[in-house]
């Protein structure tokens, strides 16, 4: 877990002296699954409500839809598809956010980036 949040605060740290957008709009995103996992491609949509986001992904005709909390300079969502739950942390990267994620009771880091279209 120690490791999880360091690796999560290197990446804000990084992400944070770039120029930080607003998370809302649709992105193109790419990854990697935990462990050195397939890669794969999805869009993803961020849409303001109040004071939390809602962030859905579709990826190879599978639907995420997370709850964030966050601003201009990052994002903490937890997303849920069917039985399937988990943590994702992104930092802005001027238009784009770059991020790491894992499933519940994960133990292992996947990454992910978003490209704004």
């Amino acid at each position: 877990m120690r490791s999880i949040i360091l690796s999560a605060v290197g990446l804000l740290m990084f992400c944070g002296a770039s120029f930080a957008a607003s998370p809302v709009g649709k992105y193109i995103c790419k990854g990697h699954s935990p462990d050195g996992g397939a890669s794969y491609t999805g869009t993803v949509t961020v849409v303001k409500t109040g004071a939390t986001y809602q962030v859905t992904w579709l990826i190879g005709g599978q639907k995420y839809i997370g709850t964030a909390v966050g601003d201009e300079g990052f994002l903490a969502v937890s997303y849920k598809s069917g039985n399937n739950t988990g943590l994702a942390l992104y930092g802005s990267s001027g238009d784009d956010w770059k991020g790491v994620w894992t499933y519940q009771q994960g133990t292992s880091l996947g990454d992910e980036g978003w490209t704004r279209q």
